[in-house]
């Protein structure tokens, strides 16, 4: 016999004792989805089938899984604590990730022989539920169907309690506002405007009226249907995705979470949605039924009375209003800017301007204005003067613009304050038609400067939009010439009692008109 050792004959018999001994290791094994623990892998395997409906060796068949995407599916779950049901319903791999392929611990379901597993029989299955007067059998798809009507029931609870919730918060803010005006001793009516110079400082409950327009249906089929204003900020926002990804962003005035979506499709990693008015549960459901609903946060509140649970990247609002400054929603931007933008942040969109020109349609004039001379034969001239106080929002015409446009306020978003609303500026409109001047007519151009740029404007000279244009029309017609200039001032301002109102002032041909929205 020889004296060498036989090495290799002795490692085998010592790597076959080793396995031998870690498989005769009484390791237990925890579900995936709830916290019942199982003697082997292969009992917590099929506990998982008959208690959760959750079919491994389905998954692989229908999936062509090996045992990489074996892996990626268990870390999914332990990471994303993702439902069985959500799983065996899924038309893709929702795991289909190379970070799952990281181990998220040490976890006793990697050891298992994914390889190996062969899907079972389709051939039908009974569960049994103890019943009072013995056993009722269900087919395997009753048991499924069944599994779907909870989680759907559960599911729709837990909206149901948060809708609940919402409006136990309205009722509670309802009820503060009442006790301090009867504490006040005066009515809603009678008592005297809130005096602020900013949105921020305004109370609550001295508010709820501009919240509440934006709670029906109208309005939002109205901005949504604006192909100019919605289609600029979905190509601005996805045209620029390298911008968004891995962003956290906020939707400030999120409304029905049209921006908000646009803003997870481009890879942000969360968007905070965020509306005071009534129609954030409506953007609940939109949100869930295009299943973003891991990305995308909603919060019911006014942005000056919530605190967001971070910084974020990117603030992402439609907040223009007529004559763009009208509803002062600007000064939540800026608010939201000052508190909630990281430094280096980015606001969408980024800067906007103000422009004017001169309108000559004397047809609206006279529907308008000129009606009033002669009323079933009767002069209510008298009204003209009433009329023209208020400035009008409609589409102009482009036939009817009869100068060149004249930008008469420039507003960069990342530096401008609350005063952007108080300006005066010079204008200089030259006539390019001879005509009748029956108004001005203002309207503005909003910006993203973004590496895929992207504008628009609401301008009579281009697609017409909700926002239309502002028309402030004269008491009388002023006949102008091609080659004239029309010069003049005006000078926009805060309403002190009606801080999300307007007033404009225009100095032109020696007189001063007035005009209030």
């Amino acid at each position: 016999m020889s004296d060498v050792p036989d090495l290799s004959s002795d490692e085998e018999h010592f790597e076959d004792d080793e396995w031998q001994e870690m498989e005769s290791q009484n390791t237990t094994v925890g579900c995936l989805f709830c916290s019942e623990t199982l003697p082997s892998i292969d009992e917590a395997v099929n506990h998982c089938e008959i208690v959760h409906v959750f079919k491994l060796g389905e998954l692989k068949s229908k999936f062509n899984m090996d045992c990489y995407s074996y892996i990626k599916l268990i870390n999914y779950i332990n990471l994303t604590k993702a439902k069985p049901l959500d799983i065996m319903l899924s038309t893709q791999p929702l795991w289909d990730d190379e970070k799952y392929l990281k181990p998220v611990e040490n976890h006793e379901w990697l050891m298992f022989d994914f390889e190996s597993l062969v899907e079972k029989p389709t051939s039908p299955k009974s569960y049994h539920a103890n019943v009072e007067n013995g056993v009722v059998t269900l087919s395997q798809a009753h048991f499924l169907e069944l599994q779907r009507t909870i989680q759907s029931l559960t599911e729709q609870l837990k909206e149901s309690q948060t809708h609940l919730e919402m409006a136990r918060e309205d009722i509670n803010k309802m009820k503060s506002s009442i006790q301090t005006i009867v504490q006040s001793g005066t009515t809603s009516s009678n008592s005297e405007p809130v005096v602020v110079d900013c949105v921020s400082k305004l109370p609550i409950e001295h508010d709820a009226g501009y919240f509440s327009s934006y709670a029906h249906f109208g309005i939002h089929y109205e901005m949504l249907s604006d192909k100019v204003r919605t289609e600029s900020y979905r190509d601005a926002i996805l045209k620029n995705s390298d911008t968004f990804a891995n962003k956290i962003v906020l939707d400030l005035g999120c409304g029905t979470g049209i921006l908000s979506m646009f803003a997870a499709t481009a890879g942000a990693t969360t968007v905070y949605a965020l509306d005071q008015s009534n129609v954030i549960i409506n953007a609940m459901d939109i949100i869930k039924e295009n299943n973003l609903q891991n990305k995308i946060k909603t919060i019911k509140g006014r942005l000056e009375d919530v605190t967001l649970e971070e910084k974020v990247d990117i603030i992402v609002s439609e907040w223009m209003g007529y004559f763009l400054l009208f509803e002062g929603m600007l000064d939540s931007v800026i608010y939201a800017r000052d508190r909630d933008l990281k430094p280096g942040g980015l606001l969408l969109p980024n800067r906007c301007n103000i422009s004017l020109v001169a309108n000559g349609d004397v047809e609206t004039h006279k529907k308008l204005i000129e009606y009033w001379s002669d009323v079933y034969g009767y002069k209510m001239n008298c009204m003209k003067s009433e009329v023209v106080l208020e400035a009008t929002v409609d589409i102009v015409p482009q036939q009817y613009i009869i100068s060149e446009p004249c930008v008469i306020k420039e507003i960069d978003i990342h530096k401008c304050d609350v005063n952007a609303m108080n300006f005066t500026s010079s204008f200089r409109l030259p006539i390019t038609k001879d005509s009748n001047l029956t108004s001005l007519v203002g309207y503005f151009d909003t910006f993203f400067d973004l590496p895929e740029s992207v504008s628009f404007t609401t301008g009579p000279h281009n697609t017409p939009t909700h926002w239309k244009q502002t028309v402030f029309f004269f008491k009388d017609c002023k006949k102008v010439k091609q080659g004239d200039v029309i010069e003049g001032t005006i000078t926009c301002w805060r309403h002190k009692g009606s801080v999300r109102s307007l007033g404009v002032e225009i100095n032109v041909f020696g007189k001063r008109h007035t005009y209030t929205f």
